[in-house]
C-alpha cells in the first residue's frame, strides 16, 4: 500500500528531552554501541524548531552522525551507545510530530557507535533526501507499493527464474550510487553509473523508453531513496507498476542475510560498509583481486572513494587514478579560504548520466 503521510495539520512539537540522571556517564558514551538509521515523512510545520530540538536531543545523549530536517520530515543516521540509541528512539517514537506514522520497525540499526560519524550535523533542506526535485511537483505521496522483505524476495526469486529463459517484464532497479552498488547488489539487477541521486531523475528522463510497460522493483539502502524515486518514475506514467523494498537493503538482509543481495552494504560513515555474507564481488582497481573496502583517495584534494587491496597499498598505489596518483595537485584557493578541487581522470570519464542499452551480459542473474 502507499503511505498518505501526516495530511492533517501538523501537530506541536514536544521541546522534552529524556531524563538521564540514573544512567552513568561511561553508559551513554560507551564506543560500544550501534549506528542507527531513519526517516520518517510526514507535514512538519515548522522545521527550524524540529531542527533546533534534534540537535538538542543528539547532544543529549551524545549522539553523533547527519539529520536532515525539512517541511517534508525527517531523515537521520546517528550513532552511540546502546543505551544512547535505546533513548534515541523511546523519545522519537514518543514525539507527537512522529505519533503514529514512525514505529520501531522504522529504526533499522548495525553494529558501530558514535565513533563512525566525524561529529554531529543537524541542518534544514528543501529536501530530506537529495534528489533536486521540489516536493511540492514529486510527492513521497505518490509513491510506489511497497513490499516487505519477504514478498520483495519472492519477487526477485520470481524474475530471476524468468529473466533466465529470456521471459522477464520485470527490471530490478538498483537506485543507489554507482560505488555502493560496486561492492553489494540483487542479482540481476539494473546498477546505474550514476554519482549521485540527484542524477537519478536525468537517468530516468533520458532512459524512459527502458521502462515503458515494465515492472519496476526498486531498491535502496534503508528505503528512503526509493520512496521519492519511485513517485518519480511513477510520475512519467510509462511503467505498468512500480514496487519498492520497505526497509530496503538493511531490512532484507535481517531476513535474507544469505538471499538474493550478494556483497557488502555501503553505508555513509566511516565504516564504509557492513556484511551479512562472506560473497566479494567486486576487485582491486590496480591487480584485479577480490577486494571490496574502500578507502578515500590519498590525493588530499580528491573524495573519490578507491578498492586497492592490501598489497596494492604497500606498493604506494592508494589513489583513485594514476591523475591523483602520479601528479601533486594544484590547489587554487578563492579569497574566502575555499579550496577548488581538480578533476581527475575518475570523473572525465564517466558521463552524468548514462544512456542503458539493457542486454542480457547487463543483468548477471547467475549467483
Amino acid at each position: 500500500a502507499r503511505p498518505s503521510g501526516h495530511s492533517c495539520s501538523s501537530p506541536e512539537i514536544c521541546w522534552a528531552l529524556p531524563d538521564t540522571s540514573h544512567i552513568s556517564h561511561d553508559d551513554l558514551t560507551s564506543q560500544v554501541g550501534e549506528v542507527l538509521l531513519y526517516y520518517c515523512y510526514c507535514e512538519v510545520k515548522d522545521p527550524e524548531k524540529l531542527c533546533t530540538w534534534q540537535k538538542a536531543l543528539c547532544q543529549h545523549l551524545h549522539l553523533t552522525g547527519k539529520v536532515r530536517v525539512a517541511s517534508e520530515g525527517i531523515n537521520g543516521t546517528v550513532g552511540g551507545s546502546k543505551v544512547a540509541t535505546s533513548l534515541y528512539i523511546k523519545v522519537m517514537l514518543s514525539q507527537p510530530l512522529f505519533k503514529n506514522i514512525l514505529c520501531q520497525e522504522d529504526f533499522k540499526s548495525s553494529a558501530g557507535g558514535a565513533h563512525c560519524f566525524p561529529d554531529l550535523r543537524v541542518g534544514v533542506f528543501k529536501e530530506i533526501v537529495p534528489m533536486g526535485i521540489d516536493p511540492k511537483i514529486v510527492s513521497y505521496k505518490e509513491t510506489g507499493i511497497h513490499l516487505s522483505p519477504q514478498e520483495f524476495h519472492r519477487e526477485v526469486e520470481q524474475y530471476l527464474s524468468r529473466a533466465s529463459q529470456g521471459q522477464s517484464d520485470t527490471i530490478l532497479l538498483d537506485c543507489r550510487n554507482f560505488y555502493e552498488s560496486k561492492i553489494g547488489r540483487f542479482q540481476g539487477c539494473l546498477a546505474p553509473d550514476i554519482r549521485k541521486f540527484s542524477y537519478f531523475p536525468s537517468y530516468v528522463d533520458e532512459n524512459l523508453e527502458l521502462f515503458k510497460d515494465k515492472r519496476v522493483l526498486m531498491y535502496c539502502t534503508g528505503g528512503i531513496r526509493c520512496e521519492r524515486g519511485s513517485a518519480y518514475l511513477r510520475s512519467k506514467a510509462v511503467c505498468r507498476e512500480v514496487y519498492q523494498l520497505k526497509g530496503g537493503i538493511h531490512k532484507y538482509l535481517e531476513e535474507f542475510p544469505d538471499g538474493f543481495y550478494r556483497g557488502k552494504l555501503f553505508v555513509f560513515d566511516d565504516r564504509y560498509a557492513i556484511c551479512s555474507n562472506e560473497d566479494i564481488i567486486s576487485a582491486c582497481r590496480y591487480c584485479g583481486v577480490l577486494w571490496d573496502q574502500y578507502k578515500l583517495c590519498s590525493s588530499q584534494h580528491c573524495r573519490q572513494l578507491v578498492l586497492t587491496c592490501l598489497s596494492c597499498c604497500n606498493k604506494g598505489l592508494t589513489a583513485c587514478c594514476p591523475v591523483c596518483q602520479e601528479k601533486e595537485l594544484k590547489v587554487t584557493s578563492r579569497a574566502s579560504g575555499q579550496t577548488l578541487k581538480e578533476e581527475c581522470e575518475c570523473t572525465r570519464r564517466r558521463p552524468r548520466v548514462p544512456i542503458e542499452n539493457l542486454s542480457p551480459r547487463m543483468l548477471d542473474t547467475g549467483k
